[in-house]
């Protein structure tokens, strides 16, 4: 299992831990940016990092990963893929603005399901696949991402593995300094926010 030390240098190694100005999914602004989608491009430090959440997971009998899309699909086929040949790997997708399953994906009432993400700052696409996970069964086992970026997420007693836990400082628009300071805003997150 990676260390967080050995986790974040891979982001750094990689150019994935930005430094800039930045809007989030969640609509709040950072001077960081965990961009996973450039250290997930390379399939041996994926492995390595999803591997880490999957050791952690290992005695949970787990049937079923599913992460949100788009940020958490390699996470979980790789979380699946270290947690044995017979665990699935499925991911919801939004379909007029809810999350959903699509493709034919199914989770069964009997299934231990494990959410997982790649970086989570307030949790909301975790909380929509929380509540998605409910309508089909309890069995939810637990939430593992590769960063938590320490927008105090709330994982509803469920047991939660955050891979690297940073403690970012996220601001809302309106009172954002780096936005008084002129600096140029980049949206590289994937969930549509409207303004």
């Amino acid at each position: 299992m990676l260390t967080q030390n050995e986790a974040l240098n891979l982001y750094k190694k990689r150019n994935a831990y930005l430094k800039g100005h930045f809007k989030l999914s969640s609509g709040l602004h950072s001077e960081y940016y965990m961009q996973s989608a450039m250290v997930l491009q390379y399939p041996h430090d994926a492995y390595k990092l999803c591997s880490s959440i999957a050791e952690h997971f290992k005695d949970k009998k787990i049937d079923t990963v599913i992460a949100p899309a788009m940020g958490g699909v390699l996470v979980s086929y790789d979380v699946a893929r270290a947690l044995g040949e017979n665990v699935k790997s499925i991911f919801a997708e939004r379909v007029d603005g809810k999350l959903t399953l699509r493709r034919g994906f199914r989770i069964e009432k009997t299934d231990n399901v494990l959410i997982v993400e790649d970086v989570i700052t307030t949790g909301k696409s975790v909380n929509e696949t929380i509540d998605l996970v409910r309508t089909y069964t309890d069995n939810i086992v637990g939430i593992g991402v590769l960063a938590d970026r320490g927008g105090n997420f709330d994982s509803k007693g469920l047991d939660y593995f955050p891979l690297i836990k940073l403690d970012i400082v996220n601001y809302e628009p309106d009172s954002c300094p780096l936005c008084k300071q002129g600096v140029p805003l980049e949206k590289p997150g994937s969930r549509f926010i409207k303004k």
